[in-house]
């Protein structure tokens, strides 16, 4: 199991890697970093609103999710009594994946809204240059999204007794409930950021 997370761990080092990289790029005139100023401060204002909301929405459907799997298993089951256990991995599962995705995309967030400015600055000089910044900009949530949800996997089969075939009944729905989280927030993400930011 050490290889998924050393791997996963490498990523997020490489991705905060590229954006040093990036960070470190001419911010261009006066002028230009004046506008990137008020962009930037606009998309962070606009970012904490839009992760509080997915926050909230998050939490409320870990709820509902716990609570649809307690009225499931309690109704599979001979006495009526529900499986405690997979209720509440479920709901921590896809809180877990969640949390991933929210991490991965408003890190990305941030990376690509200071890259902007650098990207414009480095267009003057050329387009082979402003084409190396916007793609390592852009690269760093790709690599984020990766690592992340590989990370988060491997953690949330390790926790929840993958390693032993005795405990591992649960691990197959709690990593649905994982990528069912890590979705959730990516489509409030895409809807409301992808149209503003």
């Amino acid at each position: 199991m050490a290889v998924p997370i050393v791997t996963s761990l490498g990523a997020v080092a490489f991705a905060f890697g590229l954006a040093r990289w990036v960070f470190a790029q001419d911010e261009g005139t006066k002028e230009m970093q004046r506008v990137a100023g008020f962009i930037f401060a606009g998309a962070q204002a606009f970012l904490r609103r839009q992760y509080q909301t997915i926050a909230i929405l998050s939490l409320v459907a870990a709820v509902v999710i716990g609570a649809l799997l307690a009225l499931v298993s309690g109704l599979s089951s001979k006495g009526g009594a529900f499986d405690f256990t997979i209720v509440w991995q479920t709901a921590l599962s896809f809180l877990i994946g969640a949390a991933c995705s929210g991490a991965a995309g408003f890190i990305g967030m941030q990376v690509a809204v200071r890259s902007n400015v650098r990207v414009a600055s480095a267009a003057q000089r050329s387009l082979g240059q402003a084409l190396v910044v916007a793609l390592r900009g852009g690269a760093v949530t790709g690599f984020l999204v990766i690592a992340l949800s590989l990370l988060g996997v491997t953690l949330v089969f390790i926790a929840f007794g993958g390693l032993d075939p005795a405990k591992a009944v649960n691990v197959p729905q709690n990593i649905v409930g994982f990528g069912f989280g890590a979705s959730f927030v990516a489509l409030f993400a895409q809807l409301g950021g992808g149209i503003y930011t």
